[in-house]
């Protein structure tokens, strides 16, 4: 009995080391296959636009205020 528990045991904590690996590994496929479909979307748009002749400018943020000062 009590090799079935070193056993279960053991395979516990492999699958505790192994779990945040594949899990990992899943987001990172889904993550490429998102990305491939977006590449794949652009390329079918329309070409470009009169919008698209603009450059991206960055909208400054407001400073913010410290919560001391009224």
């Amino acid at each position: 009995m009590n090799t079935l528990l070193d056993i279960l045991g053991i395979s516990a904590l492999i699958v505790l080391f192994l779990l945040p690996t594949l899990a990992g590994l899943a987001r990172e496929r889904r993550i490429d296959r998102e990305l491939r479909e977006a590449e794949r979307g652009r390329a079918e748009a329309p070409p470009g636009t009169a919008d698209a002749a603009r450059p991206v400018t960055a909208a400054r943020r407001p400073r913010l205020r410290s919560w001391a000062r009224v």
